[in-house]
């Protein structure tokens, strides 16, 4: 009867962070601006963690050591993107977060179509987003079921796991906001680093006698499962362009980029921007865990190699306490970025899809009704892809990467480039997308292994230069103020 303690305690973790979520915002202001962007007034330490959940997810806590596991050095692209990712942010996050404070925008969208005079773009904007956000919902979701599945020994299937996770989630995030939002991920974000660090260097040792032991039984059992290029797992192109794609679109996530808004300043914000890499040094053990597991199991044992975690614990004799609290871990992975993009997901809906398609402007009731439905329609979508979809949870994030890359040019042009035109930003959003959706859906052959999104980020600049140049120029005064920011 072990694995009722370990379904206990993970569903006493569930109703705390319940708990924490959705008290978290009460007696604050009830506007659009406190439940988007908690009245702009985070703290460091909220800022970090709220970050950091949008990586610590379970793509990191699941689908990393599933790709350590069945693809070996492919895997370290994670700790790349990881490290670099924000890096871009530092060029045009502080001017993001004056627009904000200026312009009072609380949405990625409501500052690009304001620079563009263009509700259609900000119409464009959301559908490319929520689609995103539907297939980054849906890696969390099937991650979450995958914990409740293996966690109860088979006896709560697929689709109830991710079910509980589905109703855990849209209840805080329905009436706490980014501050529930944030809170739970300062607590889960704490609790899941410990875990990982603690077991990732346990199996390391317990298994192989340290790190180091351990990977050179690995590559003199199989060399290439630690090696990068012709003849193993990943080709050199296809490596270096899923690094580049997820490091040039990580800042354009929606989700993150309307962190700006919320920071209490520009001192908070790089100051988070610079140690936010230090993420991708607890991601190293979770990676450890993945490689322990591949001398220990087989592929026709494991099933799928998101597995692997889960797997590990629950076959190697642990106490069921230790067991509940890593699966526990695990679900806050998963929680912490399903929480924050479903509450992006149901903002955008209300402010950059809604609002443009109305004469009146929303009055807040109007929107946080708008708001509130689509953080439950959306989340039921996803729930819906994560039981009838079959990939796995890192091949899901790629896809979606593939799509968020093309609001690069767009960001670009905002702050850098004056010339940019209505018509240039739409066209080349329009093209970049579409290409990077024709070679996912296998409409466009896949050129030399290169991600689509990179091959669609290419066509996207070259389209908006090119018909922005052909193209009249904005009111010099109205692009000016965004230029100088």
């Amino acid at each position: 009867m072990s694995w009722i303690v370990v379904i206990v305690i993970m569903f006493i973790y569930l109703f705390f962070v319940l708990f924490l979520g959705t008290f978290a915002g009460r007696g604050r202001e009830n506007s659009v601006v406190e439940y988007i962007a908690a009245s702009r007034n985070l703290g460091f330490l909220v800022m970090y963690f709220l970050l950091g959940g949008a990586i610590f997810s379970a793509f990191a806590y699941l689908g990393g050591p599933g790709w350590a596991y069945s693809k070996g050095a492919a895997s370290f692209y994670i700790l790349g993107y990881c490290a670099l990712g924000l890096v871009p942010w530092w060029l045009w996050g502080p001017r993001a977060l004056r627009a904000g404070k200026k312009f009072n925008y609380v949405t990625q969208a409501e500052l690009f179509a304001d620079r563009f005079q263009s509700k259609t773009l900000s119409v464009i904007i959301a559908i490319v987003s929520i689609l995103a956000f539907i297939q980054y919902i849906t890696l969390q979701m099937k991650g979450c079921a995958y914990i409740f599945q293996i966690g109860s020994g088979g006896r709560i299937p697929f689709w109830a796991g991710a079910l509980i996770a589905y109703a855990v989630v849209v209840i805080y995030v329905f009436f706490g906001g980014v501050r529930g939002v944030a809170w739970t991920n300062v607590f889960q974000g704490a609790f899941m680093i410990t875990i990982a660090w603690v077991l990732g260097l346990y199996f390391a040792f317990k298994l192989y006698g340290g790190p180091g032991n351990m990977f050179m039984k690995i590559y003199q059992a199989n060399p290439t499962h630690l090696l990068v290029g012709p003849g193993t797992k990943m080709s050199f192109a296809a490596y270096s362009s899923a690094l580049l794609v997820s490091v040039l679109g990580f800042a354009m996530w929606p989700h993150l980029f309307m962190k700006a808004y919320t920071a209490e300043s520009e001192k908070v914000l790089k100051k988070t921007i610079v140690m936010y890499p230090t993420f991708a040094i607890f991601l190293v053990p979770v990676l450890f865990i993945g490689f322990a597991g591949f001398l220990q199991v087989t592929p026709d044992k494991l099933g799928a190699p998101d597995r692997i975690l889960p797997w590990m614990f629950m076959h190697m004799h642990f106490p069921s306490v230790i067991v509940g609290l890593v699966l526990a871990a695990a679900l806050a992975a998963a929680m912490s970025t399903q929480d924050t993009i479903t509450h992006a997901a149901g903002s955008i809906f209300a402010q950059d899809f809604m609002q443009p398609l109305r004469k009146e402007k929303l009055s807040d009731k109007e929107e946080f009704g708008w708001i509130r439905i689509s953080v439950v329609v959306f989340g039921a979508v996803s729930y819906f892809v994560a039981i009838f979809g079959g990939q796995t949870l890192v091949s899901l994030l790629l896809g979606a990467y593939g799509s968020i890359v093309q609001f690069l040019p767009l960001a670009v042009a905002t702050f850098f480039w004056p010339r940019a035109t209505k018509a240039g930003a739409i066209a080349g959003l329009l093209v970049g997308v579409f290409y990077n959706y024709g070679i996912v859906l296998h409409y466009i052959p896949k050129l030399w292994g290169i991600h689509a999104g990179i091959q669609g980020l290419v066509l996207n600049f070259i389209v908006m230069i090119v018909v922005s140049l052909l193209t009249k120029p904005m009111d010099k005064e109205h692009v000016r103020k965004f230029a100088e920011l």
